[in-house]
């Protein structure tokens, strides 16, 4: 097993991110953010997901995106959307969070001698994001190997987003062959503090069809739909 940093936010993306590292004979070394997001539920379900999934190490780093705000999910006066996926970048999208989020990812990878780093980015179901984009991910990994020693001395890294061109449906199917317990998840952009999902942003509308569309249970608590 080689190592490799997960980043695992305890939302069902990541946690299929974390199955599918291990079974391409990864060691997950997970790394979850707290930036301030209004969904911290979402925290404590990456700890269960992690040990559910037998990650070696996983850790929780605080960072305080709030302190800039320009997001539904780190300034309180924004609403979350609920009228449904619309297009163009939503206000749900945090300013630089996975440039970020990989730079740290980026830096633990480093340290443990790890030459590849996993993202949940997605963009098929819902590509609003410019984060998720391929051509963003392809150029933070030559980034990524023009600013670190390990890149300079030849230990190339990459940036592995397994779930990119996959719609929700396949994520699911896949996740669910490989044992994942999507109860333990928190995909809400605005969870209760116990995890209950509100059922109606944009996150919950496009869990929740992926289950219909797999054909699979979905297991979570809603407390509403639409």
């Amino acid at each position: 097993m080689q190592p490799a940093v997960v980043l695992l936010s305890g939302g069902l993306d990541s946690a299929t991110v974390l199955a599918l590292a291990r079974a391409a004979g990864f060691d997950g070394h997970c790394l979850t953010i707290d930036y301030g997001q209004r969904h911290r539920a979402e925290l404590a379900a990456a700890a269960r997901v992690a040990a559910a999934l037998g990650a070696v190490a996983h850790r929780t780093l605080k960072l305080d995106l709030a302190a800039f705000g320009g997001s539904a999910l780190t300034d309180a006066s924004i609403a979350v959307p609920t009228g449904g996926v619309q297009e163009g970048i939503p206000v749900t999208y945090v300013p630089a969070r996975n440039t970020i989020m990989l730079s740290l990812a980026l830096a633990w990878a480093e340290v443990l001698e790890a030459r590849a780093i996993f993202i949940g980015a997605n963009a098929v179901d819902y590509s609003g994001y410019p984060d998720c984009r391929p051509e963003y991910l392809r150029a933070f990994e030559a980034m990524a190997n023009l600013a670190t020693k390990a890149g300079v001395e030849g230990r190339r890294l990459a940036v592995h987003a397994p779930l990119l061109d996959w719609p929700k449906a396949r994520i699911i199917r896949e996740g669910t062959a490989l044992g994942v317990d999507y109860s333990l998840t928190v995909s809400c952009y605005q969870a209760t503090d116990e995890g209950a999902a509100c059922g109606v942003c944009d996150s919950c509308r496009l869990r929740r069809a992926g289950f219909e569309a797999a054909g699979v249970r979905d297991p979570t608590r809603y407390t509403h739909r639409p």
